[in-house]
């Protein structure tokens, strides 16, 4: 695979890792995701409503992710050869859903940062802005734009071979590597995915703390000595905590792709062994990413953890109930 004139190769690599790993990994993102989507969607989890928007739509894009990238390219090749799914036409369309996919996962995680920015750090806005509404418009227009902006990725694919006048497989269109529009296309897409939210996340989260050690010192100089613990204090730092684990996830599994970009783009050159080793995984922790948001809930979120419990304990319950009924029946 090589890397010209700042653009990466569409075409899929083989995945890195077997295809029992794939589908552990596929099985293992789904659970959780649609566990995480389930509990926050019945809400009490001692949240606010847009929080639990923010958080529902990341798990929401983990979950397209992981059927979009592991599921339809990684496994496909293992467990659905000789498909519709690879008919030129379904190969194109699965590139957009898979780049549409990974954007929205990367830009609702920038959507959430800059939510609780506004939330912590701006009072005046805070108000209009953190509301249930403003989160869904904000979600809805970051949906419909990112999947507008991977159309381009539909006419980048040509046909492998043609076979009875059917085009079957992708490659990628030799005009990506020549054409002034399609260099200027992946470049734009690759700063959008994840150049600029790295930077905006880092950018916010620094706002956040900032504004938060101005704040505490404050607090502290009016309270006085006093011994007794601060309220806001400690909603502001449940908050924190949250947020940064999340940011912090995000941006160390990201940060191998991220110099991947950064380091091949600017050398120019061809993938040797070890180089491609290093690209691909940072595209498996790139994968890891999508499941780990739900993890971070069950460790950072009592009432995220209560519920989930309760959760798995509904079906050893209930059968439990039946037991005891037809016991009585007898």
């Amino acid at each position: 695979m090589a890397v010209r004139y700042g653009v990466v190769a569409l075409r899929q690599d083989p995945p890195l890792y077997a295809a029992d790993e794939s589908k552990g990994t596929a099985e293992t993102v789904q659970t959780v995701n649609v566990a995480a989507i389930l509990i926050l969607s019945g809400g009490n989890c001692g949240l606010s409503a847009c929080t639990t928007r923010y958080l529902t739509a990341m798990a929401a894009s983990d979950l397209l992710l992981a059927v979009a990238d592991v599921i339809l390219w990684r496994l496909k090749e293992y467990y659905f050869p000789g498909t519709f799914l690879d008919l030129t036409p379904g190969c194109s369309v699965r590139s957009v859903l898979k780049r549409a996919a990974l954007d929205l996962s990367v830009w609702f995680t920038v959507d959430f940062t800059f939510d609780r920015f506004v939330a912590i750090g701006c009072p005046k806005l805070r108000t209009s802005y953190c509301t249930e509404q403003t989160a869904m418009t904000v979600l809805v227009i970051t949906g419909v734009l990112f999947f507008l902006k991977n159309i381009p990725y539909y006419f980048a694919i040509v046909p492998r071979m043609t076979i009875n006048g059917v085009p079957w497989h992708c490659n990628p269109k030799p005009s990506i590597y020549t054409e002034t529009a399609w260099l200027a296309f992946v470049w734009l897409d690759r700063t959008l995915t994840p150049v600029l939210p790295f930077a905006l996340i880092f950018l916010f989260n620094a706002l956040t703390v900032r504004h938060i050690l101005v704040a505490s010192q404050l607090r502290k100089g009016l309270r006085g000595q006093s011994n007794r613990s601060d309220p806001e204090i400690a909603g502001r730092r449940k908050s924190i905590v949250l947020l940064f684990a999340i940011s912090g996830s995000f941006v160390t599994l990201w940060s191998l792709y991220v110099i991947n970009f950064l380091y091949y783009n600017v050398k120019g050159t061809n993938y040797n062994d070890s180089e491609y080793i290093f690209r691909r995984v940072g595209y498996m922790f790139l994968n890891l990413s999508s499941c780990t948001n739900s993890f971070i809930y069950v460790v950072t979120q009592s009432k995220f953890r209560m519920r989930l419990t309760l959760a798995l304990k509904y079906p050893f319950i209930r059968i439990i109930k039946i037991l005891n009924r037809f016991k009585s029946q007898k």
